[in-house]
């Protein structure tokens, strides 16, 4: 399967039909992608009509709605107003499914930092952006695109812009993929905590046993005082088990380094020493 071509973006406010790659580029994997909820098919668009592998996605995955779009100024009606729409942060409460058939377009998502990621949609382009990410969709600057979308059951066309955190699919979305990762912590007292990375620039210390699946649970008795620490953004802590949290988007290698009394530990390329925390 070809893989797509999707970076982190720049910060400039220039027209956002150009690239805006950063400099040196930042390339996303497909993988990379796929750990935000994001999947990805390269289809034979020519024979959408009747093509197979089409067919079974969508009977796979229950597309059982689908109708065509031409985002194209002489044949989309008011379409200035419909790309600044488009181009407006939000949010949907079902999936959103888009096959591009001709042209080109560019679909931009927030990673589990909030940053943007740019996906370049070509033609046999087929792409789901899952229930409750933030996202917008731009043209590139051939101003044209013709797009298959797909729905579960009836179409559902509402958007809700950013802010729309108090959706629960949002809560759902931001629980699933964007829980806390934490380090155990063994002290030569034999005392343990975990700290937890929630936000760029603030580490949380907590009491053995207790776990954070997102800042808005983590007010409790065992929670002890959050503290600044200013090496923070540079660190990305392991997790102990895979089940018991979840890594950060990024281009960042996960490797189990030992097990001890059976418990995996596992640690990122990005991780610096301990006496830092």
């Amino acid at each position: 399967m070809a893989s797509i071509e999707a970076w982190f973006m720049d910060d400039s406010d220039e027209d956002h039909r150009m690239p805006h790659k950063l400099n040196p580029n930042e390339p996303v994997s497909l993988k990379e992608l796929e750990n935000i909820g994001v999947f990805y098919w390269k289809l034979d668009a020519d024979i959408y009509e009747t093509d197979p592998v089409l067919e079974k996605i969508r009977k796979d995955r229950g597309y059982s709605y689908s109708d065509i779009i031409t985002i194209d100024k002489d044949k989309l009606p008011n379409y200035e107003d419909k790309l600044k729409m488009f181009f407006e942060e939000h949010l949907h409460l079902d999936d959103e499914i888009r096959y591009i058939l001709d042209g080109r377009a560019y679909f931009d998502v927030r990673d589990r930092e909030d940053r943007w990621i740019r996906i370049a949609m070509t033609k046999g382009d087929l792409i789901t952006l899952p229930a409750g990410i933030y996202h917008r969709f731009t043209l590139t600057e051939t101003n044209y695109t013709q797009a298959m979308r797909l729905f579960v059951g009836e179409p559902v066309w509402k958007a809700y812009n950013r802010p729309a955190d108090e959706f629960d699919i949002r809560q759902k979305y931001a629980t699933d993929s964007s829980r806390a990762c934490f380090f155990w912590v063994e002290r030569d007292d034999s005392s343990s905590y975990m700290v937890v990375r929630l936000k760029r620039t603030l580490s949380w210390r907590y009491r053995a046993g207790s776990c954070c699946t997102r800042p808005s649970s983590c007010l409790s008795d065992s929670f002890r005082r959050p503290r600044y620490n200013r090496h923070t953004a540079a660190l990305l802590f392991a997790c102990r088990g895979e089940e018991r949290g979840y890594w950060p988007a990024g281009r960042r290698e996960v490797r189990k380094v030992s097990e001890v009394k059976g418990k995996q530990w596992y640690y990122s390329t990005t991780v610096v020493s301990l006496d830092h925390v």
